[in-house]
């Protein structure tokens, strides 16, 4: 028998790149997505990680059609996956009363939301008709409760949070586990222009460690750091006055237009 398969998008940086080395170490076999499939390239090679243990496919999650055609291939060519990992994401401020920004929010819901419903939805009845299965959901504490100048990124990230949940339930039964990940700050491409302090930052690999145990522990939703999770919890009982007299004048994420 082959050794187990993991799937994960958004693999040329960051979270995914730490997740995809971190299961190469436990002996999995890798199916690498990402738009930018030469970077993929390049961190294998430095990695030495074998190629007849990966397969790269190029392809953009917000694309239905690109994805389901990748999942025809990562079948055909390697088999049906253990684990789906729907990690590719972005993050960008917006402002809601510039009309260019509505289409920079349309952009980071097309990729951070249908994103990984167009990952899972493949994979599912294969799944269903094997009995076993793990799809793996990249939320974040920004799902949690919306913070001023982030409505596109914590509008996705909460839209996944409850995707994930309504699609663990219909699948309660199947065999096929849904897990819902919560990363805190992670010190990715995403955060390294935000202005703000940002506490408990945790680095990529320890993320990736933390994620892999919860992962396997069979957890249905994981907050990662656990400091982070208990931030959020208390944020969540404030009330409405007092949550938006203490986030009043937070920096924005910084919009496509900043320089």
């Amino acid at each position: 028998m082959p050794p187990p398969l993991v799937l994960i998008t958004g693999a040329s940086s960051g979270i995914g790149q730490a997740m995809a080395l971190h299961y190469a170490g436990l002996g999995y076999r890798l199916a690498l997505v990402a738009r930018r499939s030469q970077v993929i390239q390049s961190w294998l090679d430095a990695h030495a990680i074998r190629p007849e243990n990966y397969v790269i496919y190029c392809a953009d999650v917000a694309q239905s059609g690109q994805m389901a055609s990748l999942a025809q291939a990562c079948i055909a060519q390697q088999g049906l996956p253990d684990v789906v990992i729907a990690n590719a994401g972005i993050s960008m401020g917006v402002d809601t009363s510039v009309p260019d920004d509505l289409a920079v929010m349309a952009n980071i819901l097309a990729t951070n939301v249908m994103g990984v419903a167009a990952t899972f939805g493949p994979f599912i009845a294969p799944m269903v008709a094997r009995g076993s299965g793990t799809l793996v959901g990249i939320g974040s504490v920004a799902g949690i409760r919306g913070l001023p100048g982030h409505g596109g990124y914590c509008a996705s990230k909460a839209a996944v949070i409850s995707y994930c949940e309504s699609l663990r339930g219909e699948l309660r039964t199947s065999g096929v586990k849904v897990v819902t990940l919560c990363p805190g700050y992670i010190a990715t491409p995403l955060t390294q222009n935000n202005q703000y302090t940002m506490p408990f930052l945790m680095s990529p690999e320890v993320f990736a460690d933390k994620a892999m145990r919860a992962i396997a522990a069979g957890s249905s939703y994981r907050v990662i750091p656990w400091q982070m999770g208990v931030v959020a919890k208390l944020l969540r009982l404030l009330p409405n006055t007092l949550f938006d007299r203490l986030f009043a004048g937070r920096p924005r994420k910084p919009r496509v237009t900043d320089s």
